[in-house]
């Protein structure tokens, strides 16, 4: 009779102690893979300075492409290159069977931010362009994480895939809402990311939905003094239809957001211009919302045209969803990045980083903050800025996570950031995201029923009858968009 009612205490001590065998596993797997990727810090700082260097725009990463699907060939991924008709898009698997869990990669440049590697703005010579968004660093890390994961599995014979997915053209050229219509997520359990900043993070945040377009506008070439009368200016569209899409931001939602930049006026101020362009960028937390708003804005650029004498048409350039946040996987993410802390700065560094911080408002920021990981939250409103893996996150559960790879308080898109990702602290940062996402991704590989719980949950954000069309439309990719 004792040892009846003993049993039951007996099965739960057994089985406690076979969790704590369990963990303790996980937890020295966890740290041999974080040695690893130390180990082979200087390589991937090197591919990503190389990357840095080459600061390829979007749709034209050949080189930045091409050195990352060498990387893992090396490493013994099979890869896939010229995926959804974009010839620097790649995917690289490693492993077989269930879960299938992707890792994203990015690699293009932003035009106009070119900067060297000094605290204070310097453009570089012969260069136009810079990594003024980080990633250099995303695409490298990515991959960093992605070997260290088959590195596991391989030394463990696992069952489950790793899948590096690298992704042009997210500065614009919403190269990840190629890859989701062209059915490459279908058949995967969980996607991780992360990106570049100045901070670390694991919040499971929104984003704006976002859809952009060329509006031209194609009139008759007069001179402009002599017989003003017979032309029609390009221009003349161009302008009264900003005029007119300004106007109208009294009356849309007030987390809406609208950007322009006339990007061709005419040739010289004699000549009535006969063309003229003027590229759109429409924002709202909500994909609906774009699409009601973007629609306005084509019914004053034909007003516009109407009332000019113009002709107009306009490309879509590109169209992203906002993020879908999923609790579960960010959660997970965000473990992991507390066990794998934040940057510690060098004297050098730290000087460094003081010294251009003196070029912004830091609003705030110390450079104590570097090495701090700021608190777990889920954020259902998307603010500030806009991603193609949107996209991706209403096809398959997505997370990511930020690191601290900028000064504490520079704002992306910016030469700081530039300068800063070259240096020691980007890379300082970027080691930070690959340790985590190897983290990451090997708990859900370990525990699939996390997986499972993800995708109820974003089967319950999505809601009922949710049919995925792309903004995009049925176009091909913007290959010359940068052009």
């Amino acid at each position: 009779m004792i040892r009846k009612a003993l049993l039951p205490a007996l099965i739960l001590v057994f089985f406690a102690v076979l969790s704590v065998f369990g963990q303790a596993a996980a937890d020295k797997e966890e740290k041999m893979t974080m040695e690893f990727l130390d180990g082979r810090q200087a390589q991937f700082a090197g591919m990503a300075q190389q990357i840095w260097e080459w600061a390829e725009l979007g749709y034209q990463e050949y080189k930045s492409s091409g050195l990352l699907q060498e990387a893992l060939k090396k490493e013994g991924f099979l890869v896939q290159a010229g995926v959804a008709e974009i010839p620097t898009a790649f995917v690289a698997t490693f492993g077989s069977g269930k879960p299938v869990i992707g890792i994203l990669a990015e690699f293009d440049a932003l035009p106009g931010v070119s900067q060297d590697k000094v605290p204070f703005r310097q453009e570089r010579e012969g260069c136009t362009a810079g990594h003024a968004c980080g990633h250099h660093l995303f695409g490298t890390a990515s991959a960093a994480a992605a070997i260290a994961v088959k590195k596991w599995l391989q030394d463990n014979k696992l069952s489950g895939t790793v899948r590096l997915y690298g992704c042009p053209a997210e500065e614009g050229g919403g190269g990840k809402v190629y890859l989701v219509r062209a059915g490459l997520f279908d058949d995967v359990d969980a996607v991780l990311h992360w990106h570049p900043g100045n901070s670390n993070s694991a919040v499971a945040g929104s984003s704006l939905a976002n859809k952009s377009a060329k509006f031209r506008f194609y009139g008759n070439a007069s001179h402009a003094a002599a017989s003003p009368w017979n032309g029609r200016s390009a221009l003349d569209g161009v302008e009264a239809m900003d005029m007119m899409v300004n106007m109208m931001r009294e009356h849309v939602p007030q987390e809406a957001r609208i950007h322009y930049v006339i990007t061709k006026g005419g040739e010289a101020p004699n000549v009535v211009p006969e063309f003229a362009e003027v590229f759109y960028y429409v924002r709202h937390p909500e994909m609906e919302q774009v699409k009601a708003i973007f629609e306005r804005v084509v019914k004053a650029a034909e007003g516009a045209a109407l009332g000019t004498g113009t002709r107009m048409d306009y490309e879509v350039i590109h169209g992203i969803y906002n993020l879908l946040p999923n609790r579960t996987l960010g959660e997970v993410i965000y473990h992991k990045l507390e066990k794998v802390g934040g940057v510690v700065y060098t004297e050098e560094e730290k000087a460094f980083a003081e010294k251009i911080m003196t070029t912004y408002n830091p609003a705030g920021a110390t450079i104590a903050s570097a090495a701090e990981v700021k608190p777990f939250s889920v954020e259902d409103k998307g603010v500030g800025g806009s991603t193609d893996v949107g996209d991706v996150s209403w096809a398959v559960p997505t997370a990511g996570m930020t690191a601290a790879t900028w000064a504490p308080g520079t704002s992306a898109h910016s030469w700081q950031a530039v300068a800063a990702g070259g240096t020691g602290i980007g890379t300082k940062g970027m080691m930070v995201a690959a340790k985590t996402l190897a983290l990451s991704a090997m708990e859900l590989i370990r525990h699939p029923e996390l997986n499972d719980k993800a995708k109820t949950e974003l089967l319950e954000r999505r809601g009922d009858n949710f049919k995925y069309e792309s903004l995009l439309g049925d176009r091909k990719p913007p290959l010359d968009y940068r052009n």
